[in-house]
């Protein structure tokens, strides 16, 4: 059974806005690496949205672009995607495919298939599969920054009981950013 693990960019005040602050090479690598490792890449539309055409056109001229930037756009642009959306009307790159019905019923169906883990991004739709209790595993991805303003990842979630979480593995970076990979106990 292939479980489902969210993974996230925070600053330590909780905010997720990707312009609070920039990863540095090693934090850089650390999501290339999930990326590659993961059989298949969940996104609602609009992280399906900032992630294309974004990550694909960096392939179309890589010379001008950092080796972190070449290195992430060719894992997710080889990697398989589901996009849940109702008003998407296409998506734009290979290897993606949009879910119209309830993402828990295709999640279930997705995690009960052989395979590698299930990568799950954004805020919107990992909040409802949280709520849900769909989500298996927790990789947040902290930076040293104190962004005090914006949107915080809790902001607007209520889930049914207080989710106890069980640390398994944390690393600590050089630019002291800290990832912290939680599992259900």
């Amino acid at each position: 059974m292939r479980k489902l693990i969210y993974a996230i960019n925070l600053t330590i005040d909780g905010c997720f806005d990707h312009s609070s602050f920039t990863p540095d090479e090693e934090t850089f690598d650390f999501f290339i690496n999930l990326v590659r490792d993961a059989g298949l890449l969940a996104y609602g539309r609009i992280t399906y949205q900032l992630m294309v055409p974004y990550w694909p056109d960096i392939l179309k001229n890589p010379s001008r672009e950092t080796k972190a930037d070449v290195d992430f756009a060719q894992a997710f642009d080889s990697a398989e995607k589901v996009v849940f959306s109702k008003s998407l009307k296409k998506v734009e790159d290979r290897n993606s495919r949009i879910v119209r019905t309830k993402p828990e019923d295709e999640i279930r169906k997705l995690k009960q298939e052989k395979g590698k883990n299930i990568l799950l991004g954004g805020v919107a739709l990992p909040s409802y599969l949280i709520k849900l209790g769909l989500v298996d595993e927790y990789i947040f991805v902290v930076a040293p920054v104190i962004a005090g303003k914006g949107k915080r990842l809790t902001d607007g979630v209520s889930l049914p009981e207080k989710l106890r979480l069980k640390l398994a593995e944390s690393k600590i970076f050089k630019s002291g950013t800290v990832a912290l990979h939680y599992v259900k106990p």
